[in-house]
């Protein structure tokens, strides 16, 4: 999560995240062309040992410092865990998932109306990505529905 925006990333999904996998995702995060890691400094990250040496060897290689969050500090990170909060309440938790591909596919659905369609108080009630259809006064209302109808979006059609 990029705190100051409020911009989720998510780098993937899998039952078994062994290091040639989180070595990925790492080369993933820095790309040069379009990595969420460009231009920033510092990765926050717990003590989990996916987290190992090779991959925080890749980041510090592309110039992020990775900073370990000391053990048994659950309130550090305070944004990720409400974001997580967040997800698990108004999405995760209300579905039965039949594989990998369904789970990837509600997350990222869910970052679509987390970034594009929802009011967040820590940004005075703004929306992170602003859409054409938002402020607009002229047009029929119209709902956006994501995740079954799970999730809902009200605007007025842009003109």
């Amino acid at each position: 999560m990029e705190q100051a925006a409020w911009r989720v990333h998510f780098a993937g999904c899998t039952v078994n995240p062994a290091d040639p996998w989180m070595k990925q995702i790492a080369k993933n995060l820095t790309d040069s062309f379009d990595g969420f890691l460009l231009d920033k400094r510092y990765l926050i990250m717990d003590r989990d040992t996916n987290f190992s040496d090779a991959f925080r060897s890749i980041l510090e290689g592309e110039g992020v410092n990775s900073v370990r969050l000391p053990p048994r500090s659950p309130n550090l990170n305070p944004h990720l865990e409400r974001f997580m909060r967040s997800l698990k309440g108004e999405a995760l938790h209300k579905m039965i998932f039949f594989g990998e591909n369904m789970l990837r596919n509600a997350v990222r659905e869910y970052l679509l109306h987390y970034h594009e369609e929802r009011n967040h108080q820590g940004l005075a009630n703004k929306i992170i990505r602003l859409g054409d259809e938002v402020g607009s006064g002229d047009g029929q209302v119209e709902c956006r529905e994501r995740l079954g109808g799970l999730l809902r979006y009200y605007h007025r059609k842009a003109a």
